[in-house]
């Protein structure tokens, strides 16, 4: 165990920021490079290729005709130190994936291919290998293609542990018919607010995870609930691609949001509609690690529920006579689902009465 960490742990209680993630300087940071690259979108102005949406939804939608094209991009995240401390690289892949496909759906489309781009401390070929067989395994749950990427060489650049350092990152494109697509501007109060279950951590909030978890264990230790602190650390990200296309198949015309919740926690519910707000009244229940990392470092729940998922890593919001349907259709995927909550007039804000919360 790292004395310094541990120190860290459990001197006080922990939040993001003293992991050296602070959210209110990043989201400063996004809005700075929004405010210089939105000016590209004059660029395709009226040609093939025009912008037709804002940056800050999950993905951003571009102009091909009687079709909209969806991008996004996204990477790993300081889970890749996890994978190299365990030396047990095949399941980052379906994380980069899933990061990618999960935001993609956030707009009604379908994902269809994905780019990856692997920067590597020092070329690794079982390494290289395992990580590819993760990237597949991820497209084939999501059902799209790899159709290429860029694998560099970086040393000095990129570090890591015993010299296995690594960074995965990935682009994604999907199609959406332009009469198709959902981006919450049809939200409206009283619409049902349907919660799905996460696989785990998925691939936000390490830094504070990490911190945590790795002051108390360590890696071939186990929790208390049987599960090795390595496998648990790794544990995939969910993908809900296919049944959320699913449901999209037969209750596009009620469902008004979807949303993947990643780093942010519940705060990401914000980027479907300002002028909406959002009561869960019965969150799912905390998976055992968040409960683990709130018991051992002390963390509020505020500070757990804008940072982690908390067992509910995606989101669907709909019309109150189609929650039944669209349940029943994510069940059906093995799939644990319950409605949260409902959509208010409370412009921007998401509580959580039980715990009396409100961001």
């Amino acid at each position: 165990m790292t004395e310094g960490i541990k120190d860290s742990v459990y001197m006080k209680p922990v939040t993001y920021a003293d992991s050296g993630v602070d959210i209110k300087k990043e989201d400063a940071a996004v809005r700075s490079i929004v405010s210089v690259i939105s000016g590209t979108f004059a660029n395709r102005k009226g040609k093939i290729g025009e912008v037709k949406s804002r940056i800050g939804h999950f993905a951003n939608f571009i102009d091909i005709g009687d079709k909209y094209i969806v991008m996004c991009t996204d990477g790993v995240g300081t889970k890749v130190l996890i994978a190299q401390m365990a030396r047990k690289f095949d399941t980052v892949g379906i994380d980069m994936m899933a990061m990618n496909v999960n935001d993609i759906i956030c707009t009604g489309a379908e994902p269809i291919a994905l780019v990856d781009y692997l920067a590597v401390e020092k070329i690794d070929n079982d390494m290289v290998l395992e990580l590819s067989k993760g990237i597949r395994d991820g497209a084939n749950d999501a059902g799209v293609a790899v159709i290429g990427g860029e694998t560099a060489s970086l040393k000095g650049v990129i570090t890591g542990v015993g010299g296995m350092g690594f960074d995965l990152a990935g682009t994604s494109i999907g199609v959406v018919d332009k009469d198709k697509v959902v981006l919450g501007d049809n939200i409206q109060a009283g619409d049902k607010v349907i919660g799905i279950a996460s696989s785990g951590l998925h691939s936000n909030g390490y830094s504070l995870a990490r911190k945590v978890v790795l002051g108390k264990y360590k890696l071939e230790d186990k929790f208390p609930w049987g599960v090795s602190v390595a496998d648990e650390l790794l544990r995939p990200t969910k993908i809900y691609v296919k049944p959320v296309l699913d449901v999209l198949s037969k209750y596009r015309g009620s469902v008004t949001g979807l949303c993947h919740i990643t780093g942010g926690g519940l705060m990401n519910l914000k980027r479907l509609n300002g002028n909406a707000g959002f009561r869960l009244s019965d969150l799912m229940d905390a998976l055992p690690i968040f409960s683990e990392i709130k018991k051992v470092a002390d963390i509020a729940d505020e500070e757990m529920y804008k940072t982690f998922n908390m067992g509910m890593g995606f989101v669907v919001v709909c019309r109150e006579e189609s929650a039944r349907g669209v349940m029943n259709i994510l069940e059906k995927h093995d799939l644990a689902c319950k409605v949260v909550g409902e959509v208010t007039g409370d412009k921007g804000v998401v509580e959580v009465p039980k715990l009396n919360l409100k961001f």
